[in-house]
Order: structure tokens, then sequence, then C-alpha cells
């Protein structure tokens, strides 16, 4: 995982009021899925994080595989732990994306004694093929098989588009010759595709070497500071994205997805990304769930289920749903509140008529299954807004958990925050 450096506050001085109107329906378990590392934790304990997954209604899950940590030595293969995790996976009947990363030591390309080998691609993409055609027979349940992670900037001694494209070619072909009927995504490249020393985006390199004839899912991590983007004023989360979602779907690649994005809630020390806690992760994502729903995204998963332990960096640490025990974090229950509220699926609905309306208005609107409007929205700027013709609705507050009623004989006032609200209310 990664995160952009730039550290622009919000400002409400946004280029124009933001409304969104989803391109297709959004079922939350088929739509929005989970990052998780089960097989490094305690059965107890991930037994716990699959039932504290279950209870959000979502059945998407992104698992992380280490080839070093499987296969330390040639042939000397540890899939204990994995195997448990693996047999726990399938009791709860998830959809299932792993992704194998990391060279171990007899397969690196690193010189001797180079710091970090895992970090370099392996001699032989042949062998790296085989054994994820190894992983995809043994565990047959997996439906996506995701090559590699972030080769733009953990591939040494520096990125290289044409050798990935190569490695991602012929484990596509392996694993469609010998384990037919299974998914093949690209690595999850990190931001948006940009790299360390080579001008342009990945995945455009990709696609100028035949990517969307082969298809294969394409995916990107959508890290930035802000739930808007690195600028929030400029809102370039919207045009990056959008953007790098419309030129791979205009060149013919059909899934895109999101296989990272999140905030962390570490308290220091500062790595990169402003220093947020448990309430600034909470409301970070929720605005971006929000506006991610609303854009050309086939499939996102969230960076993390769960807080991991000391092997990664403190920042690291602290980006899960759930602490290291398994207990919810307000994120969590935040996420929770805004998904009982949503219903399991929603369908793309008009913005009401607002009257007073600040110019950094983010809204989205939906139709919940029971007929029902959800407006999901927030301000940096504005005290509160009126709808014209709707004089009784329901406001919600995700992150508290609370409810308000709102009525008035013409029209409502809704109050804004900086943070999402949802307004129900029944046409």
């Amino acid at each position: 995982m990664a995160l952009a450096v730039s550290l622009i506050p919000w400002s409400p001085q946004v280029a124009a009021q933001t409304t969104l109107k989803a391109p297709r329906a959004v079922e939350w378990k088929n739509f929005l899925g989970v990052n998780a590392q089960f097989q490094y934790f305690d059965p107890d304990i991930y037994q716990k994080q699959m039932t504290q997954l279950d209870a959000l209604g979502l059945n998407w899950v992104r698992l992380t595989l280490h080839w070093f940590i499987i296969e330390p030595e040639q042939g000397a293969f540890q899939f204990s732990e994995l195997d448990a995790a693996m047999a726990a996976m399938k009791s709860h009947g998830y959809n299932t994306v792993a992704y194998l990363v990391g060279s171990p030591p007899f397969a690196s390309s690193a010189p001797a004694g180079t710091p970090s080998s895992d970090q370099y691609p392996p001699t032989d993409f042949k062998l790296f093929a085989s054994r994820m055609v190894t992983l995809a027979q043994r565990y047959p349940q997996v439906s996506t098989w995701q090559v590699w992670n972030e080769p733009n900037i953990i591939w040494r001694p520096k990125e290289d588009p044409a050798a990935y494209y190569q490695m991602l070619s012929t484990t596509a072909d392996a694993i469609r010759t010998q384990v037919p009927g299974k998914a093949i995504a690209t690595a999850g490249v990190a931001y948006f595709g940009q790299m360390h020393s080579t001008p342009g985006l990945m995945l455009d390199a990709l696609l100028g070497q035949g990517l969307a004839g082969q298809n294969i899912i394409a995916a990107y991590h959508p890290y930035t500071q802000f739930p808007e983007g690195d600028d929030a004023a400029a809102q370039d989360f919207l045009l990056r994205g959008n953007a790098m979602n419309s030129d791979l779907h205009g060149k013919g690649v059909t899934q895109v997805w999101a296989t990272e994005w999140g905030w962390s809630s570490y308290d220091g020390p500062k790595e990169m990304q402003a220093l947020i806690g448990v309430d600034g992760q909470a409301d970070y994502t929720l605005r971006r769930l929000a506006l991610m729903s609303a854009m050309d995204y086939q499939r996102i998963f969230l960076f993390n289920l769960s807080d991991l332990d000391q092997r990664t960096t403190p920042r690291d640490q602290h980006y899960g749903l759930l602490d290291l025990n398994g207990e919810p974090k307000p994120v969590y229950n935040a996420l929770k509140n805004f998904l009982t509220v949503t219903g399991p699926a929603l369908q793309p609905a008009d913005a009401p008529s607002s009257s007073n309306a600040p110019a950094d208005l983010y809204n989205i609107t939906w139709t919940r299954n029971d007929g029902a409007h959800v407006w999901m929205f927030w301000s940096a700027s504005g005290q509160s807004l009126q709808l014209p013709g709707v004089t009784q609705a329901t406001l919600f507050d995700p992150l508290t958990g609370t409810q308000t009623t709102l009525s008035d004989s013409t029209t409502i006032t809704v109050p804004l925050k900086t943070s999402l609200q949802l307004l129900v209310w029944t046409p």
C-alpha cells in the first residue's frame, strides 16, 4: 500500500457544486470488498474478523500472499496456516481475490546481499507463473488471481512496464491453460499509476502493450491525502479517477477495480500522510466511499479489514476497520451505520432541488429497494440548505449513529457538516 505525499488542506474554494449520479446500481456485497491477511493471525482472531465482516453484509475479500513466506526455500512450501485460513474463508462463502508478491531469495533478481531482495522481480517469470498455478489449483475457491502488487513503485531497481507486462502475460497464459475459468487482474498499481523514474502512467504503458485485448481486470490504488484528493479544492481525485476509468474503459478494458484505498488512524511518527486519528479515518472513509460508489468502478476494496502488527510500519499498522483483537474501530461502526441506512442495494436517482446550496456541496442521490430516496452529502463551508417540496425526512449521521426527524409544512432546512450525512425521505 502507498500514500501520496502532498499535504494540502481541504479548502471550500472548489470549482463548482459537485453533484454526482452513478452510472449504474450498486449492490454493496458485490461492489465493496476488503483487504485481509487472515493467515497471519491466530484462528480465533481471524474467525472473529470474519464474523465482523459478515455483520457488514459484505462478501468480497482480497487476500495478500507473500511468495517468500509460502516458499522460503525452493520446493519447501509452507501451506499450513494458509490452508486453514482458506478453509475458514470457504466456510463463510467469500468471493476471493488473491495476489502473489515478493520474490524469495532463490528466485529474486536482486544482486547477492541486497537488502529488500523480495522487492526485486523474479529472474524467471515462468517460475513465478508456475507458483501461481500451484496456488490456483490448491485453492479453487479463489475466483480472481492478481499478479504482483504495486510494481510501479515496488519493483527494484526501477519500475519496468515492459517486463511487468511480460510477467503478467506469462502468468495469465499459464493459469488459463492449467486452471481455466479464473479471472486475472493486473497488479494494483499505486496511486493512479505514476512511476518513480519513467514518464506517464503504468496502466497506460500496459495498454500500449496490448492489455485491453487480454481480458484482464485493470486495478489501481487511488490513495490520496483527503477523500476529495491530494488537492481537494481542485477535486483531483474525481478528475484523476474519472479520467483513468474513462481511458481504460474507452480502450476496451471492461473491468476496472480499485483494489486498495483507505486511511490509517495511526498517531505517528508522521509518515507521508497527515495524522487524522480514528475519527478522521471514519470520516474520510465514508466520504470516499460515497464518491467511489458514483464513479465507473466495477469493484473496490478497502484497505484494510484489520490493523496489522509490528511487522509493518507504524502507519501501516492502523488501516483496519478492526483492531488487532478483532474489535470494531470507529470506522467500522460508521460503515455499519452507513450500510444499515442505505440498505443492501441502491439505484441511481436525480439530486433533489435545493436552495442556498454552497458551492462546495458534494452530493449523490440514490433510491433504496423500498422506494425511499437516500441523499449523501457534505460541505466544508455551508451551514444549511433548503429542499423545496420535501416536507419530512430523516437525517442520519453515520459517524455518531444518531438520527433526527426534519419536518416543515413547505420545505425542510437541512444542516450541513464537513462529514457525510444521509437524508432519507419517501417521494
